[in-house]
C-alpha cells in the first residue's frame, strides 16, 4: 500500500468542519491505520527466508554435527512453546475402557500436581512382551474414544489406535482441551505466564510417556506419535522436544504455514481469519515453518499424510513445503526416512499407508 500526498488531513479546520464530515474522518483514519497496521505485520512476516536465515546453522557433514548444530533452535522452539516442567506424575486412577481378544485398554489419570493432572487411553496387546508404543493423538473436537472407534460418524480416524492394537502396538492415546473457545481463554492464561497451552499439553503428553516406558512391557527404543489434524499438529511440534519418540506421522496438518496463517486464498482456510486464537504461537514465523520444524525431527523418520480434497491446504503449496522438508534428509542421505502419503481423499487418516510406515520404522530401532 503506498501513502497518498495528504494522509492525515480529512478537513482543513476542524473548529469549521460539519459534523458529519468529523465523523467520516474519524472512522476514515481509523480504517487507514487498521489497513496500515496489518500491511506492514503481513510484509515483515513474509520477510521469513531473509529473517529465519539469522537464525538457522546447520551443519550436514554427518548426523551428529546436524544434530547439535541445531540444538539453539530445538531449544527456542521450547522457548516459544512454554516449558511447564511439571514432576513426574504418580497413578492416580485407572478405569477399564475395552477389552478384545487381542488388547486390553483403560483410562489412566496421573497426577502431576496438587492442581492438575494427565489424562490417557491406554491400549495394551494380549500376551506380548517388549512391544513398540505408539502415541496416538486426537485432534479438536474430538477425543480419546474416537481413536479407538467410537464417537466417528465420518468414519475420519479409521479407528487407528483400535487396529494398531491389534496388530501389536501398545497405544497410548492422550486427552487434550478439545474446543476452540476452551482453548482460547486457557491460552490466555499461559500467555501471561510467557507460554502457551500447546506446551502445557505437551509437557502432559511427556509426563504420560514417563509413565508408560517405566512399564516392563513397553520398549522404550520403538516410540512413535501419530495424530491427525490438531493431533498432526501435536506430533509436529512435540517430536523436535521430545527425543524418546523415534517415528512419526502427520496426518491433516503439515502445511505452506506462512500463507496458512496470514494470507486469505480461496483454495484453503486461513487461521487469521478464523476465531482459533489458540493456534498462534509467539515467535513461530521467526524461523519455525513446518519445514524447518521437519529439521528438528530428522533424521528420524517422518511421514505426512495430506489429501488434496482437504481444505486446510492447497495440496502444490504443501508438496512445495514438503519438498523443502526433504531437503534436510536428503543432504544426510537420508531421503527413505520421510514420506508424502499423498492422496485423493480429505481430512482424515489413511492406515495402511501409516501402518506400513510404522511396521518399516518401528519393528526395529531407528537411529
Amino acid at each position: 500500500m503506498g501513502f497518498e500526498e495528504d494522509a492525515i488531513g480529512f478537513y482543513p479546520d476542524a473548529s469549521n468542519a460539519p459534523e458529519g464530515l468529523i465523523k467520516r474522518g474519524i472512522n476514515d483514519r481509523q480504517s487507514l491505520h487498521r489497513r496500515e497496521t496489518e500491511d506492514y505485520l503481513r510484509n515483515e512476516l513474509l520477510r521469513y527466508d531473509e529473517r529465519a536465515s539469522k537464525y538457522w546453522n546447520r551443519d550436514y557433514s554427518s548426523i551428529q554435527a546436524f544434530l547439535k548444530s541445531v540444538e539453539p533452535n530445538r531449544a527456542r522452539w521450547l522457548e516459544a512453546l512454554g516449558d511447564f516442567n511439571l514432576p513426574k506424575g504418580r497413578l492416580l486412577a485407572e478405569e477399564q475402557f475395552m477389552q478384545t481378544e487381542h488388547f486390553v485398554a483403560k483410562w489412566i489419570c496421573l497426577q502431576l500436581t496438587e492442581k492438575i493432572c494427565a489424562r490417557a487411553i491406554l491400549a495394551l496387546p494380549r500376551g506380548i512382551d517388549e512391544v513398540p508404543l505408539v502415541i496416538c493423538q486426537h485432534g479438536i473436537g474430538s477425543s480419546p474414544e474416537r481413536v479407538f472407534g467410537f464417537d466417528d460418524p465420518e468414519g475420519l480416524y479409521r479407528a487407528f489406535g483400535k487396529r494398531l492394537a491389534e496388530k501389536g502396538f501398545a497405544v497410548l492415546a492422550p486427552l487434550n482441551i478439545t474446543e476452540a473457545a476452551p482453548r482460547a481463554r486457557y491460552t490466555r492464561l499461559a500467555l501471561l505466564l510467557g507460554k502457551t497451552l500447546w506446551g502445557l499439553e505437551i509437557c502432559k503428553i511427556r509426563r504420560l510417556l514417563d509413565y508408560v516406558l517405566d512399564l516392563p512391557r513397553i520398549d522404550p527404543e520403538r516410540v512413535g506419535m501419530w495424530g491427525l489434524s490438531l493431533g498432526g499438529a501435536y506430533t509436529l511440534i512435540t517430536m523436535p522436544v521430545e527425543s524418546r519418540i523415534k517415528v512419526g506421522i502427520v496426518s491433516a496438518w503439515f502445511n505452506s504455514r506462512i500463507r496458512k496463517m496470514i494470507i486469505d486464498d480461496p483454495r484453503y482456510s486461513c487461521f487469521l481469519s478464523t476465531e482459533e486464537e489458540h493456534i498462534f504461537i509467539p515467535g513461530w514465523l521467526r524461523e519455525f515453518t513446518d519445514s524447518d520444524i521437519v529439521s528438528l525431527i530428522c533424521p528420524r523418520p517422518l511421514m505426512i499424510q495430506a489429501g488434496k480434497c482437504d481444505g486446510i491446504a492447497w495440496w502444490p503449496f504443501l508438496v512445495e513445503e514438503f519438498e523443502k522438508a526433504k531437503e534436510h534428509y536428503k543432504k544426510l542421505g537420508l531421503s527413505e526416512r520421510i514420506e508424502l502419503n499423498l492422496h485423493e481423499a480429505g481430512h482424515e487418516i489413511r492406515f495402511d499407508p501409516g501402518i506400513s510406515f510404522l511396521e518399516k520404522w518401528l519393528r526395529k530401532s531407528s537411529t
